[in-house]
């Protein structure tokens, strides 16, 4: 926009305008604000990550998924659908899986959360991010840590009795690369150790 006398005249204009409304215009505006976008409501999170834990304060309505990617900065969990159709935000809550998009971070709060990052112990894999290797189990890797979660829990959860029983329990975790066989083999790898 190309700045002239006169457009500064009208800018500088309304703003005096909306400076000289009366209180009452202001906080029947204000009013009318709060009904469209409700005013954000916080509250203080405890929250145990891999071992560690947290307290910090956090919007009510943020997720799980949020709150670790954006206030923890643990990036592991992926941000894919964000609607709990692809999976790729997947950890653990007290060892069961769930999808952390669609998780409130206060409903975890007092609970040990697991994530990708939690898993090795230091430079020692867990068994199955070894086996993901080892079979191939990740292509472009943007899948891979929700599907190696869902995996643990297939694993520990008692789905590996056949190759239909492992596909129908990580049906959850899309991989658009192709690598559902590779990881198949990966689960049923660590399944017989």
């Amino acid at each position: 926009m190309k700045s002239s006398r006169r457009s500064f005249l009208k800018i500088s204009g309304a703003l005096a305008a909306l400076a000289a409304l009366p209180s009452s215009v202001k906080a029947f505006y204000k009013d009318v604000k709060n009904f469209i976008i409700p005013p954000k409501h916080t509250t203080p999170i405890s929250i145990t990550v891999n071992k560690k834990t947290y307290k910090v304060t956090a919007d009510t309505r943020t997720t799980l998924l949020d709150l670790l990617r954006e206030q923890l900065h643990l990036t592991g969990a992926k941000k894919g659908c964000d609607h709990g159709q692809c999976g790729a935000c997947t950890v653990h809550i007290k060892g069961k899986h769930v999808l952390s998009c669609l998780t409130l971070a206060a409903q975890a709060a007092g609970k040990e959360v697991t994530t990708i990052e939690g898993l090795a112990e230091g430079d020692k894999l867990h068994p199955m991010q070894k086996a993901f290797i080892e079979c191939d189990g990740f292509q472009c890797g943007y899948c891979t840590p929700g599907q190696i979660m869902s995996a643990v829990a297939c694993v520990n959860e008692g789905h590996t009795k056949s190759v239909a029983a492992i596909k129908e329990f990580m049906s959850g975790n899309l991989c658009r690369c192709g690598a559902y066989n590779g990881i198949v083999e990966s689960i049923q790898k660590v399944a017989a150790l």
